[in-house]
């Protein structure tokens, strides 16, 4: 009797948020096409058009992560909320990006570290898609009566720059070490031309996830800072880390 193929189970979808429209790829890429690669269904959600960047228009930018997304296999969305370099802490945002987490009813939320030291539309869409998240869990909000609760397996922060990484909290590492991985990443990242051409983001990016794999033994990672204790079912799920003792 021949063996019943066993199909790979269904992951639940990964939902990122970017303050602007490059904001996923840079700082996330290669954990999206790694996830991709795995089956995860991915969206994104980016929360401005650029507007107030010193290169591309409104236009040209958003065009420039929607090619992005097509790349990675992800989808999505723009949301208006006050616009780039305006965004402000309200809790109609907040409700705003709950209302996306129990449409999407994501397994897992990356959105940007909440360290002041960097851009205020990234710390402060973190605060945002932090209160999101138990928001979105609450049944007896009225003005998200109209989708069931979600609760989100976890958050994930994701750094933009060295100074965007929290002091003191260990990172998760991700290895994207995998050559169509890192092709991914990149031409996710060449999408955005018009902010190339105020310095060598990708570059940058790359450099860090060398020096993050390196650090850990392969050849490339890049770092989310989760906002809760990781529950693990069994010790069976840690395989590796980045000492070597």
């Amino acid at each position: 009797m021949k063996p019943t193929p066993t199909s790979r189970p269904e992951l639940p979808p990964l939902l990122a948020f970017g303050a602007h429209p490059d904001d996923i790829e840079f700082g996330a890429g290669g954990v999206v096409a790694r996830e991709r690669s795995a089956g995860r269904p991915v969206h994104f959600v980016v929360c401005s058009r650029g507007e107030a960047g010193t290169h591309g228009t409104p236009r040209v930018r958003a065009a420039e992560a929607r090619a992005a997304a097509r790349v990675l296999g992800a989808t999505i969305e723009f949301l208006e909320l006050d616009g780039d370099a305006r965004l402000e802490l309200k809790a109609a945002h907040a409700l705003g990006l709950a209302r996306v987490i129990r449409r999407v009813r994501p397994g897992i939320v990356l959105a940007p570290t909440v360290v002041p030291n960097q851009h205020p539309d990234h710390w402060r869409l973190g605060v945002l898609a932090r209160d999101a998240a138990r928001l979105a869990r609450f049944g007896g909000l009225a003005p998200l009566r109209k989708q069931p609760p979600h609760a989100i397996g976890q958050l994930f922060f994701y750094a933009l720059s060295p100074g965007a990484e929290p002091p003191g909290m260990p990172p998760v590492l991700i290895d994207i070490s995998a050559p169509e991985i890192m092709r991914l990443w990149r031409a996710a990242m060449a999408a955005h031309a018009s902010q190339m051409r105020t310095r060598n983001y990708a570059e940058l990016q790359v450099t860090r996830a060398r020096v993050a794999g390196l650090a850990a033994g392969i050849d490339h990672a890049q770092a989310l800072f989760p906002n809760d204790p990781l529950v693990l079912d069994s010790l069976a799920a840690v395989t590796r880390s980045a000492r070597r003792f």
